[in-house]
């Protein structure tokens, strides 16, 4: 028997390949399914069954391509109604691949259908769960996402998802291996650990989920300090339920050169959203006016889904030459999959052409130092949590996933300061804010982070007020 943790870190995602004599399970896979498909033609196996966990709100899974590529079924637990054919598990029920079986635990409270597949070796010991994001390494899944399609509350759901673990996984033996669908980084909860795998007698010590005394007291600390869920989710969760685009078609489609003239003419046409994967430091220097920045050496596909409210909107890419598909692979992994194509030959081919090019103010910290005085605007752009342990004295804080409900608050005339921990997200703000007509700014590059070595600020801890801009 041989499991493989495939993860991904943008996506702080686990999807697992599990093979036993000639056949294979996967669980919870991406969207691109050639590296699953090439591990079978290297192990020389089939693969026999593909477990959903449940109808993922963060990532769209590759379930669809997987089973045409491979005929095998897709699995999904109790209650599930995919608009799609499937196998729809009852609780307790057993799949056998080689000389190993699963089980299905029906464990809901994240979502309805959410299931745990509990790992029987070949000598029948219980050896691993495969819990989905019902049960993380140091959190539980969020209870909220299924509000509008249970009509149930979160606090009905949190409950569910009590009894689902206090009946289903609690019981287990200590020993048997916890691989969760997500760890750090993830929005799909709040308190997760950086590691990947751990053994449930540890998650029973360790995590304040499973060390509450009561149900009350468990509803009551998994919805404390539960942020909103990122726009995209719900999208995600229709595309997941109701099918998609082969991933081959999106690429065709979107990795399309368009050059200069006709760039400028897609996106006036259609109103296109052009979209720079350059680093922050790159897209600075100059880029297409009003083209927004997510830079792809970061969070991208995460931040493209709590920024751009629409899936379906068309958007233009604008690349380092080369990295194109990898582009449209992350975007389409949170279900982005109107791409027109790209620029040809990057930024550059614009500035060549002599079109207009726009510019974001930035400086060091040091001259961040030399110019700030007790009258200077600050905007923090970092999460809540980044700005109550640490800020700049009198600085606002606001998140950057907040920017669409704060940037109609800004006033053009005076001057700000905008800054996050490292320059990644406040050049995102930047680009938006410039988007929006608003200029008077400056932007600090590195952020927090080099703003506090210059030794000049004071810091404080937060203080139960809100400021207003």
């Amino acid at each position: 028997m041989k499991i493989e943790q495939i993860y991904t870190g943008c996506l702080a995602q686990g999807a697992y390949y599990i093979v036993s004599e000639n056949e294979a399970a996967i669980i919870d896979p991406l969207r691109e399914v050639k590296p699953y498909l090439e591990r079978l033609e290297k192990d020389n196996v089939s693969l026999k069954y593909i477990f959903e966990t449940h109808f993922h709100a963060d990532f769209v899974s590759g379930h669809l391509d997987l089973s045409k590529n491979t005929n095998a079924p897709i699995v999904y637990g109790p209650t599930a109604e995919p608009n799609f054919e499937a196998i729809i598990a009852e609780d307790q029920q057993i799949f056998e691949i080689g000389k190993i079986k699963i089980k299905a635990l029906h464990t809901p409270g994240h979502t309805m259908e959410s299931t745990t597949y509990l790992l029987i070796d070949e000598n029948g010991v219980e050896t691993a769960i495969f819990t989905g994001d019902t049960l993380f390494l140091g959190d539980v899944g969020r209870p909220d996402l299924a509000q509008k399609a249970t009509n149930m509350t979160q606090e009905d759901l949190a409950g569910i998802l009590y009894d689902s673990l206090q009946t289903k996984i609690m019981p287990l033996d200590d020993n048997i291996t916890v691989y969760p669908a997500h760890g750090a980084g993830s929005a799909c909860g709040k308190n997760m650990q950086k590691e990947t795998v751990d053994i449930l007698g540890n998650q029973k010590k360790t995590n304040y989920a499973l060390n509450q005394p009561d149900k009350e007291s468990f509803v009551r600390e998994v919805l404390d300090g539960l942020s909103a869920p990122p726009k995209y989710f719900g999208m995600n969760v229709a595309l997941n339920k109701g099918g998609y685009e082969s991933l081959e078609t999106v690429l065709d489609k979107a990795l399309t050169p368009i050059n200069v003239a006709d760039f400028e003419k897609y996106a006036e046409e259609t109103g296109a959203l052009i979209l720079d994967t350059r680093s922050p430091v790159e897209f600075q220097k100059g880029f297409v006016p009003n083209a927004i920045n997510i830079g792809l050496k970061g969070d991208f596909a995460p931040w493209v889904g709590n920024l751009i409210v629409d899936v379906k909107h068309p958007i233009l890419l604008i690349t380092d030459v080369g990295t194109e598909e990898e582009v449209v692979t992350r975007l389409s992994r949170v279900g982005f999959d109107n791409v027109g194509g790209y620029l040809e030959g990057g930024f550059s081919s614009w500035k060549d052409s002599g079109k207009e090019i726009d510019e974001v103010k930035r400086i060091s910290p040091e001259e961040f130092a030399a110019q700030f005085n007790k009258d200077s605007k600050v905007i923090d752009v970092r999460k809540f949590t980044e700005y109550a342990a640490e800020h700049i004295d009198n600085a606002y804080n606001k998140p950057l996933d907040a920017i669409s409900d704060w940037v109609k608050d800004i006033d053009d005339s005076e001057h700000f300061f905008i800054h996050c921990a490292g320059g990644y997200r406040s050049m995102i703000a930047a680009s938006i804010l410039n988007s929006h007509g608003i200029r008077n700014f400056t932007e600090i590059e590195g952020g927090y982070n080099g703003i506090k070595k210059t030794e000049k600020f004071p810091t404080t801890d937060f203080v139960c007020q809100s400021k207003t801009l």
